[in-house]
């Protein structure tokens, strides 16, 4: 019952759960879909990382591995405090994180901005601590940058996405931008990753508004 609750708040830093030292995921694990390595702490040179909060992750990952240009993608937590936190941990409000997408790419095949515009439009940025019939702080809509150059295309895509949704009636965009360096990510168990190539026919939640990224 304890981890059964819907956390539609974030908690105090000091109240969220102590963690653990121990990773949840075996560094050989391989991409079942890519064949990259799914723990990717070192990218290859040129290659760049994007993380994204959109919800239940077994359908965001899904999304983002089938892009062109994307190396390798993973799923894991973060934006909250509780280092190597289980699934369990994370569902039930008291560790602060977003279930979270970590795609490294090929910046010469697809861009960040392109990346971003994907974001924006397979979810509802609008919902605050939900997606669709997802409830809970996990499921909040989050772009972690990595640089100056992707905080300056996140805030500005943000803004342009943003004023095309009020121009169309829709509520504003409630996506927590942040930069990584802030907020480490911790992968995710091993069952979750490519969990949607390994049960085809699982979970997808793609609650979004409908509108286009406007060209």
């Amino acid at each position: 019952m304890f981890f059964a609750r819907k956390q539609t708040e974030l908690i105090d830093e000091g109240q969220t759960l102590p963690g653990r030292s121990t990773a949840l995921l075996d560094p050989a694990a391989r991409h079942l879909v890519l064949g990259t390595p799914v723990v990717t702490d070192e990218v290859p040179d040129g290659f760049e990382v994007a993380l994204f909060g959109l919800g239940c992750f077994w359908g965001a990952e899904e999304i983002y591995w089938q892009v062109p240009g994307v190396w390798s993608t993973s799923v894991g937590y973060a934006g909250g405090t509780t280092p190597n936190p289980t699934y369990e941990e994370v569902c039930s409000g008291l560790t602060n994180h977003t279930e979270a997408v970590r795609v490294v790419f090929d910046p010469s095949t697809v861009s960040y901005a392109d990346l971003v515009k994907q974001f924006f439009e397979v979810h509802d940025p609008t919902q605050g601590m939900r997606q669709g019939n997802d409830v809970g702080t996990q499921y909040r809509s989050a772009i972690y940058y990595a640089s100056p150059e992707q905080e300056q295309t996140a805030a500005e895509l943000t803004k342009v996405y943003g004023e095309e949704l009020a121009s169309r009636g829709v509520g504003a965009i409630t996506t927590e931008v942040r930069p990584a360096a802030e907020t480490p990510y911790f992968y995710a168990e091993d069952v979750h990753q490519q969990y949607l190539h390994k049960n085809p026919y699982g979970y997808r939640c793609h609650a979004n508004t409908g509108v286009p990224f406007p060209a």
